[in-house]
């Protein structure tokens, strides 16, 4: 590993990105060094790439490490053995700092004991290694396809057609979550009614990630923010911009004041519909530009929600484009449960691999 201040960084000629675009000093790689995150969350999402360089060096900021092969030290098996999952976790253990700040320290790398068996037999672990995550990489290919279907499909039956009408003219109700001192941190409880935040949102699909309940008797002054299947749910605070429907088996619930929770006239406004159009569609995105003037959507509220022009047209047409999308929806489903399968068969593999067992 070797880190350079301002001065010495430049007197490099071949770099991989332009000084200016890193204040803090440089770090220095060559081709085929390991590259692996310091800091959270980028180490804990395993973080580990190899570099590929035409240069003969490369300059990058301080907030990676950089672990070097050697002559008795195959590129692709120190790589791979790097990304294993147990390497990641004493990493965690390792940790210094706190907050968003905590970083893995040199000494972690220093003194991890990595098994060198011959070069050959290096070189064989690291192809079946190699072979393994590629087929992995060709499934995660696929769900990438299917993650933008959905919206090809939408800008391929409305993107043409005009906005017309506002959410507020085609919703039943439109909501945010409790403030202040309505619903405080130390009120959340082990278990009870779900209380819904951003990581239910972030990814454009809703999922379940940290769980927050409150008491049944809490909930009794907060049953106005109830949010129910077919909701669609907006985050209007942090990662702005995200954008889900509610799923039909969702539990009694409320959102927290960083969602905007809208309920669609169920006579005249599909939801999947809605997503769509707060996503995807151009006078729609045009409106929160304006809006946010050309920010990253940060600091929406109901106003501006409330203001966004939709198309509208007849309900039967947005059913057709909804159950499109829930054919979509189920292969996606599928793929992520085989890419899930993957990931952990892979993850046996690396551990048998450097355990001796392939």
């Amino acid at each position: 590993m070797a880190e350079l201040n301002a001065e010495q960084a430049r007197a490099i000629p071949l770099t991989t990105r332009p000084f200016g675009e890193v204040s803090k000093g440089y770090t220095v790689f060559r081709d085929r060094d390991v590259l692996a995150a310091k800091i959270t969350p980028c180490w804990e999402n395993g973080k580990v790439g190899q570099a590929e360089l035409d240069h003969a060096v490369g300059v990058g900021s301080t907030e990676f490490h950089v672990v070097r092969p050697t002559e008795q030290l195959h590129d692709r098996y120190l790589l791979h053995f790097l990304r294993q999952p147990r390497v990641r976790a004493a990493g965690e253990l390792r940790m210094t700092g706190s907050g968003g700040q905590r970083r893995v320290p040199t000494a972690f790398f220093e003194e991890l004991a990595i098994p060198v068996p011959p070069l050959p037999e290096q070189r064989r672990i690291a192809a079946i290694l190699d072979h393994a995550d590629a087929l992995r990489a060709k499934r995660r290919q696929v769900l990438a396809h299917l993650d933008s279907l959905s919206q090809s499909i939408f800008h391929d039956i409305f993107g043409d057609l005009r906005a017309t009408s506002t959410v507020a003219a085609e919703a039943s109700k439109i909501r945010t979550g409790p403030f202040g001192s309505q619903l405080l941190h130390s009120e959340f409880v082990e278990e009870g009614i779900a209380v819904l935040g951003l990581d239910n949102v972030v990814g454009n699909e809703f999922r379940w990630a940290e769980r927050r309940f409150i008491t049944p008797v809490k909930y009794e002054t907060l049953k106005r923010y109830t949010v129910s299947p077919g909701d669609v749910l907006i985050s209007i605070m942090g990662t702005t911009g995200r954008c889900v429907v509610v799923p039909d088996d969702i539990p009694t619930a409320i959102n927290t004041k960083h969602i905007c929770a809208i309920t669609p006239e169920s006579a005249r406004l599909h939801p999947t519909f809605l997503r769509g159009a707060f996503l995807w569609h151009p006078d729609s995105l045009a409106h929160l530009r304006r809006q946010t003037k050309g920010s990253i959507m940060d600091g929406l509220n109901m106003g501006i929600i409330k203001a966004m022009p939709i198309p509208i047209l007849p309900l039967a047409a947005q059913e057709v484009f909804a159950k499109r999308v829930e054919s979509v929806n189920a292969q996606r489903a599928a793929i992520q449960r085989a890419v899930a399968a993957d990931d952990e068969l892979f993850a046996s593999l690396q551990s048998r691999a450097f355990r001796g067992g392939l």
